[in-house]
């Protein structure tokens, strides 16, 4: 089966304006999930949020505002949440962005490391506890096959000393494999499964953000990329097919299940990257 009933099911969709995130956190809704859509413009998050309830014809969509290149502004999303919540089924962590030139977020992050990873990284472990108490649950990332070209060199992280718009992107999407294999192993034994993601090649909005040089390839390859909508099938069966129950620690390409690239399984480099993250973040 490709998905299952998500009625009473609460699920959280990040990036949820456009593209991959609306897809999914629609098609969620067509299965009977509430979903909180997690935006960072109101009024586009309030459109996604309208469309949504229109074309599913039910009003269990919620906005949730967050600006993921702010580490505060994640955590006072956590705190919204779980001030008016007490429960969640599936969390899809899909917020993402590509920056063409090198920049820093007020948190002295470089950009695509903090939105693409390391704001995902603080949500999830915030919402953990909701996440375990709502048990059987599913944490779900939308990382890309790009991550195959990603390397993480931890003593230059930040990218200071040569910067490109897709090693930057591909790192990140590295740093979420390896963050998901690394989480399923602590939640072993809770009922809470994260696993990762190819959606194919989408044609998103990610991709439609000035990239100097790049802009006309990638005008051209959106002639042949899938739409969002089909792109969103990957998350929401991630989401909710009954046969991925208990199923973790695992990269899927399209729905199949697939190797990832060979520094995804270093163990050492997962935990290292582990203990960055967390210190970086402010978490124990």
């Amino acid at each position: 089966m490709d998905s299952g009933s998500m009625v009473g099911k609460v699920c959280m969709v990040t990036g949820a304006s456009s593209g991959i995130g609306r897809a999914t956190a629609g098609k969620l809704a067509r299965l009977g999930a509430t979903v909180i859509l997690v935006c960072r413009d109101r009024a586009r998050g309030e459109r996604a949020m309208d469309f949504i309830r229109r074309e599913s014809g039910t009003r269990s969509a919620e906005l949730l505002l967050a600006d993921f290149s702010s580490l505060q502004s994640v955590r006072e999303l956590a705190r919204t949440y779980l001030g008016s919540h007490d429960s969640l089924h599936v969390l899809v962590n899909n917020a993402g962005i590509a920056k063409l030139t090198r920049s820093v977020t007020p948190d002295g992050f470089e950009t695509t490391l903090q939105v693409d990873y390391l704001s995902q990284f603080l949500l999830t472990n915030l919402l953990l506890d909701v996440l375990k108490k709502s048990a059987p649950s599913r944490i779900v990332f939308v990382s890309s096959v790009s991550h195959y070209g990603g390397r993480i060199d931890l003593g230059d992280i930040q990218m200071e000393k040569g910067y490109s718009v897709m090693k930057a992107y591909s790192r990140a999407k590295l740093a979420q494999v390896l963050f998901t294999y690394e989480l399923a192993e602590r939640l072993n034994g809770t009922g809470v499964t994260a696993n990762c993601l190819h959606p194919g090649a989408v044609a998103t909005n990610i991709w439609g953000r000035p990239l100097g040089r790049l802009s006309f390839v990638m005008k051209v390859a959106r002639l042949f990329l899938i739409s969002p909508e089909e792109g969103a099938g990957s998350p929401v069966f991630l989401a909710s097919s009954p046969e991925l129950e208990g199923v973790t620690g695992k990269y899927f390409d399209r729905k199949r299940e697939r190797r990832s690239a060979a520094a995804s399984y270093d163990k050492t480099l997962a935990r290292d990257l582990w203990d960055f993250s967390a210190a970086s973040v402010g978490l124990a």
